[in-house]
């Protein structure tokens, strides 16, 4: 999920539409750059005191003569000229201590609530230009100085009431540039202090009206923006994704996907948000409840058309049932209700739609090591019945095809867990420090967890007592000059790395389902 939204719009903005950069843009830009030079506490006091006073001379003109807008008129123009003059404020970061001590943000912040949308706008381009990463990049001490004091004097509660009231006028470009303009400013909060993503949900109602965004069937750059906020607010938040699983936003995710069942993304900015769409259902089907929802909302029976459309959100679908069947019965239950296995494993042969995004080898073992851990959700989610021979099945048709794709990866992935090992082993004797848990944490990422999987997966086979596979797995064993004893070990790794995530007595039951695998090799 790349945070890139924001620097082409300051290109767009920038070129004058024939790409080439407008020089009295420039001549401005050079300007105020040399008016930053400059910037030391005495430029700050006297920019934050002329602020002030043309406030109070706007506010009084206001209380005066308030059904008389030609009367305060010209305040308004003072106090718009004086917001931007406080914008070179972002030249000089470590001054912000020294702001805050000023105590202007409280009345810069008040006038995001000011009856005229034009001066709300302009504090948040000033807000946008403060917090800017460009601009708060090594300054981390007065960055945190300045978001506080932000947070501290209602900053989100008073942007989200702002962006209520713009978000009417898409038509407006000045208000659509200020919709998208608050999105970044509250990004940028988020950067600064990660604990403001739950924050600004708990406080304001920007999760539901991220959700209005997404479902306007219009694309622009704005709803783009507002998927990509969504995944960022949703990304490590427990708190968040149970939140918007109350307010209907299993469906809302579900329907805005939907759209692309049979249809593919008009422009790489689309894509974009179709991808940050699909990343903002799979942590919303982080907890059990949303999983509950995603099946009641026929959320599978969706991935299962979009797979079988193959257009470009086939990956994504995969992903998303992955996310939906992992530890979720239910899910694995309505996959195979719903004929899911015939398209999964056609998927897990290797008949995947080729398209130009999906040539690229990392793009196919993804999807390969997805399959693999949707295949053994399954296997785990469904011990018993008709369901499970089905399941069975699939391995015995076609002479076995599926174990011997099955032993193609486990050997691929062997060789590449190998080659890790031998490489952290090198390193060791390099003289480089690493305890056991990074070395288990840097094999895991270089294919163990996926080599786990079809480990387990085996086991399950084997389990069954299918002479049929047996047989084939043995032989296919022999073939590659391996034992069952091989299985074993990586099962027997797996077993003692089985963490207590969820609880010890969760964690003897994995153990348990392990142990009998290991037992069942001999």
């Amino acid at each position: 999920m790349e945070s890139g939204g924001k620097r082409r719009r300051t290109d767009a903005v920038l070129s004058n539409g024939n790409d080439k950069i407008d020089p009295s843009l420039l001549e401005a830009l050079e300007k105020s750059q040399s008016s930053v030079e400059a910037l030391d506490l005495r430029t700050v006091k006297k920019l934050v005191l002329s602020f002030e006073r043309r406030l109070k001379e706007n506010i009084e003109a206001r209380l005066k003569y308030p059904d008389q807008p030609e009367k305060f008129a010209d305040t308004e123009v003072d106090l718009h000229e004086e917001l931007e003059k406080l914008k070179v404020l972002a030249g000089g970061p470590e001054l912000y201590p020294d702001v805050v001590n000023l105590n202007v943000i409280p009345s810069i912040l008040g006038l995001l609530s000011h009856d005229n949308t034009d001066i709300a706008i302009d504090v948040v381009h000033l807000l946008q230009d403060l917090t800017d990463e460009d601009v708060l990049e090594d300054n981390d001490e007065p960055a945190r100085v300045l978001v506080d004091a932000l947070i501290e004097n209602n900053v989100l509660e008073l942007l989200v009431q702002n962006i209520q009231r713009l978000s009417d006028a898409d038509s407006d470009p000045d208000e659509m540039a200020a919709v998208y303009n608050t999105l970044a400013t509250i990004e940028n909060l988020i950067e600064v202090k990660p604990s403001v993503a739950e924050l600004v949900c708990e406080r304001t109602k920007l999760l539901r009206w991220l959700l209005g965004k997404i479902k306007v069937r219009e694309f622009d750059s704005n709803k783009q923006y507002a998927s990509e906020i969504l995944a960022i607010l949703l990304q490590n938040s427990t708190a968040n994704q149970k939140r918007l699983g109350q307010m209907n936003g299993v469906d809302v995710l579900l329907q805005a996907v939907a759209m692309y069942k049979s249809k593919d993304p008009k422009t790489s900015d689309e894509e974009e948000m179709l991808e940050n769409l699909f990343d903002s259902l799979c942590c919303v089907l982080m907890p059990l409840e949303n999983k509950e929802r995603f099946v009641k909302a026929e959320g599978v029976e969706l991935m299962i058309i979009i797979m079988k459309q193959k257009k470009s959100a086939y990956a994504s679908a995969i992903r998303a049932l992955d996310f939906a069947m992992t530890k979720y019965p239910p899910a694995c239950e309505r996959f195979v209700d719903v004929l899911g296995l015939k398209t999964a494993f056609a998927a897990f042969m290797g008949k995947i739609p080729v398209n130009k995004k999906n040539k690229k080898e990392r793009y196919q073992e993804e999807l390969e090591e997805r399959l693999v851990s949707l295949i053994a959700s399954l296997f785990g989610g469904i011990l018993r019945g008709s369901r499970r021979e089905r399941l069975l099945s699939k391995f015995v048709e076609n002479e076995c095809e599926k174990i011997d794709r099955l032993m193609e990866l486990y050997m691929r992935y062997s060789d590449r867990v190998r080659a890790e090992t031998d490489r952290l082993n090198e390193l060791e004797l390099d003289d480089l420090e690493m305890d056991e848990e990074e070395k288990y944490n840097r094999k895991l990422e270089s294919g163990l967890y996926t080599l786990q999987l079809i480990a387990v997966i085996l086991g399950h086979l084997w389990c069954s007592e299918q002479p049929q596979m047996r047989t084939r797995i043995e032989l296919l064993l022999k073939q590659q000059k391996l034992t069952k004893k091989d299985v074993k070990d990586i099962l027997q790794e797996y077993h003692d790395n089985i963490g207590d995530l969820d609880g010890p007595e969760e964690k003897e039951r994995a153990q348990a389902r392990i142990q009998k695998f290991i037992s069942a090799f001999g």
